[in-house]
């Protein structure tokens, strides 16, 4: 994706250094319920459980709002460049 101006490079970077930083705190979340699982009591580990699955979520938002952007940008992208390309087929 050919991206046209610095503030859509600055929100795609931004896109990706929250999915970066979602990612990060999921995968801590994740190995702590894992070692829970034999460490802690029921109780910790239904705490455990419910931190991760929090920050799964919003993992899984943070990556929705990057492919949403970039689905967005890539058909506006495609749609601005049809039109030249029909017309210089057509030449």
């Amino acid at each position: 994706m050919k991206l046209r101006s610095r503030r859509l490079r600055a929100q795609l970077g931004s896109l990706q250094s929250d999915l970066m930083h979602a990612a990060s705190e999921r995968n801590v979340a994740f190995r702590i319920l894992l070692s829970s699982r034999y460490l802690t009591t029921p109780s910790a580990q239904r705490e455990f459980w419910l931190e991760f699955s929090w920050l799964d979520q919003e993992y899984r938002m943070a990556v929705r709002r990057l492919a949403q952007f970039c689905m967005t940008h890539a058909r506006s992208h495609s749609s601005l460049d049809e039109p030249h390309s029909l017309s210089s087929a057509n030449v």
